[in-house]
């Protein structure tokens, strides 16, 4: 395999819940439609009379719960996923409002209950498969076929790797990362801001302001996650729990269980953020993006961790990220929750150790207890919706991060047995063997339990 390559831009993303992959990726995907549309002859486009998307796979089983039609429309009316305001999956809530879609003259007429819930299991390239399709009467003018990989990243049957910059330390996993960190004299962090630097041509001024802008989008699904009561959308009609959680935790003063409650609370109220379709930070992804800010919140609320200091745990936490897209995966549909709580998880473990002062092989034994104890975990939300189990799975993979830290800090460096790339390869093989119905098809698990009660 090539080294990775990975912007931290591209793992940390600002985007409207509850899905990366079922909102984030298919909101992209309907913006690129529109834009190769615009792209085509006037007279192609003069033809055209009808537009049919098709989703397969989890975005056909969960999609409705998910939100994906409402994303693709966004998608198609022009909004991206970083820029959109926070409540626009709301405003295409009626799958029977037909909206105009605007092509340089020519205008089609498309409301979301037109797209079409395919088939689960399907032979596509990937399980998140979308397609794509301008047609007039007798002929299909355009077709792409889009694949949402997991964590927001948009890819399609063609794709190549767009050309950017190589990195300035070229890694594949944690073996040989550690290898450049030794020869060179390197923190990790440094190494990280270092690549980005040379694969994205950006300077690491406008890096760090832009780690700022993620800080402060995590931070401020927190704060507001916590002073919000009421009934989460959707069927299920399932009551917030952050602020009864916060409120707990704030009368004990946050000591003893207090600061356990603090953490819950937290990671319960971004998660809850997510499920209402608020925006969010994909950490690895939307359905685990509840983890990460809980321990950022922690660090800087409760024990005084400075900006930098969270920044550079934040940077630690992304090469975690990286090493499990890169060599397993980080897609509930295709290894199971594993591979985005579990991974999340890993990531939050190792940014609280960076944070907090220690050195590399105690970040690396933090982020590889937490993930391997996160093993196996399936994804099968309840009715499709990101809210039963993913919700206390964030603040189960937070206070599961924080005693990672606790354990890898306390005890012997030489302790540790199984290092991170072992894990990694266990969560790739377990997702392999993994059934399809518990990733993320709603089709076995706790979903299937809920119903059948």
């Amino acid at each position: 395999m090539p080294p990775i390559s990975i912007s931290l831009f591209e793992l940390l993303k600002i985007g409207p819940g509850p899905s990366s992959s079922h909102t984030i990726g298919p909101m992209k995907a309907g913006y690129d439609f529109m834009e190769l549309v615009r792209a085509l002859p006037k007279e192609q486009r003069d033809a055209a009379d009808r537009l049919e998307i098709r989703l397969f796979g989890s975005l056909s089983a969960t999609g409705e719960g998910h939100g994906t039609r409402r994303a693709i429309m966004a998608g198609l009316l022009g909004y991206q996923p970083e820029s959109c305001p926070s409540d626009a999956l709301e405003q295409y809530a009626d799958n029977d409002t037909p909206y105009e879609l605007h092509a340089d003259g020519k205008v089609l007429y498309y409301h979301p209950g037109d797209i079409i819930l395919d088939a689960v299991q399907h032979d596509y390239e990937h399980t998140n498969t979308m397609i794509f399709r301008l047609q007039s009467a007798d002929e299909t003018l355009l077709e792409r076929i889009y694949f949402s990989v997991g964590g927001g990243f948009l890819r399609w049957r063609g794709w190549q790797e767009p050309d950017e910059g190589t990195p300035a330390y070229p890694y594949e996993n944690m073996a040989e990362l550690k290898e450049h960190l030794k020869k060179n004299g390197l923190r990790l962090h440094q190494l990280i801001l270092a690549n980005e630097t040379a694969l994205t041509g950006v300077g690491e001024e406008v890096i760090l302001s832009e780690l700022d802008r993620i800080i402060e989008v995590m931070e401020h699904s927190v704060e507001q996650g916590i002073k919000t009561c009421g009934v989460l959308p959707g069927p299920i009609g399932l009551q917030r729990k952050a602020s009864v959680m916060y409120a707990h935790a704030k009368k004990g003063q946050f000591q003893g269980s207090g600061f356990l409650k603090a953490i819950n609370a937290y990671a319960l109220a971004a998660s809850e953020e997510n499920a209402a379709g608020h925006s969010v930070v994909t950490a690895p992804t939307c359905g685990a993006a509840g983890v990460i800010p809980a321990i950022i919140f922690i660090l800087k609320r409760h024990m005084g961790a400075m900006q930098e200091e969270v920044r550079e745990g934040l940077l630690a936490a992304a090469a975690i990220g990286f090493l499990c897209k890169h060599n397993a995966s980080i897609s509930g549909a295709e290894v199971g929750c594993q591979g985005e709580v579990g991974v999340a998880s890993a990531m939050a473990a190792a940014l609280i150790a960076y944070a907090r002062g220690y050195r590399f092989q105690v970040t690396e034994n933090a982020a590889e207890i937490a993930l391997e104890h996160h093993l196996g975990l399936t994804c099968d939300p309840v009715g499709g919706y990101v809210q039963i189990p993913c919700i206390e799975r964030n603040a189960m993979g937070a206070v599961k991060a924080y005693n990672a830290y606790l354990i890898a800090s306390t005890l012997d460096e030489s302790y540790q047995k199984v290092d991170l790339d072992k894990a990694i390869r266990a969560m790739a093989q377990t997702g392999h063997d993994m059934s399809c119905k518990y990733k993320e098809t709603s089709q076995g698990g706790l979903a299937l339990s809920m119903t059948e009660c």
